[in-house]
């Protein structure tokens, strides 16, 4: 389905019926990336997934995307649906965005899960690599996707998910570069959300993968102690939802039905 905002096209889908599940999916993935999960979920459920900007059938705004902007377009698609609650997941950046999402409509939010995803900011180092990726962006493009691509998984898992592997690769050579400029830029602005995540009302949970190079899950579970918001950790990487796969589908199962 199309929504028009800004003067954009938003591409998203709905499947079931019941309770709202809002489906967001990381930098160089699209809505696709739920297809194996939404079978699973949709049965009781209204399972709501987006494009969010500059990724997948969704078109760019600029070269920034903020966090927010990308809020916003999530937040025009729940106001045409007419969902008044649900329930998040995010994968990675689709984390971030609902973080701003929260921290704008908090009474949107039934729960959220942060999926190999954080609520904390871009340190400086994190920073100056993006800032670097944006650089060889216009000029090799694809070298640097495939390049950041790989750093999403546990080294074994590359091998032994090689088919999906394969095809998460290609859908992500498919973003656009001004999407990938642009996605970028926003996550590299964005601020630390911790108190935004504390304060949402229902189940808060993040998942974190034992290999992930980019989230750490010890400083994680420092962070939230004394807090009500749940960590679950799996065993491998980044991309949980290949890596993990049943085991990711048992969390998120029990996490929407909660």
């Amino acid at each position: 389905m199309i929504l028009k905002h800004k003067n954009i096209s938003i591409n998203y889908s709905v499947e079931g019926e019941g309770e709202a599940v809002v489906l967001l999916h990381g930098f160089l993935e699209n809505l696709k990336m739920w297809n194996d999960l939404i079978p699973v979920l949709c049965k009781n459920h209204k399972i709501i997934s987006i494009d969010l900007l500059g990724h997948g059938k969704t078109e760019c705004l600029g070269y920034l995307h903020t966090m927010e902007d990308m809020a916003d377009a999530v937040h025009a698609v729940l106001f045409q649906l007419k969902i008044g609650k649900a329930k998040f997941v995010g994968h990675s950046m689709g984390g971030y965005v609902a973080l701003a999402l929260a921290e704008k409509e908090p009474q949107l939010f039934n729960g959220l899960c942060l999926m190999n995803s954080t609520f904390e900011a871009d340190d400086k180092e994190r920073r100056l690599l993006r800032t670097r990726a944006i650089k060889m962006a216009t000029t090799n493009y694809n070298n640097l996707v495939r390049m950041s691509f790989a750093n999403l998984f546990a080294p074994e898992s590359k091998l032994r998910f090689k088919q999906a592997y394969d095809i998460a690769l290609q859908s992500a050579l498919q973003t656009p570069v001004q999407g990938y400029i642009a996605a970028q830029e926003g996550m590299k602005r964005r601020p630390n959300r911790f108190e935004a995540f504390k304060a949402i009302k229902g189940e808060k949970l993040i998942i974190t993968g034992k290999k992930d190079t980019l989230i750490d899950p010890e400083t994680i579970a420092e962070k939230i102690s004394n807090t009500s918001i749940v960590q679950e950790e799996l065993s491998e990487g980044h991309m949980s939802h290949i890596e993990n796969k049943s085991e990711l589908t048992y969390i998120i199962k029990h996490f929407i039905e909660k």
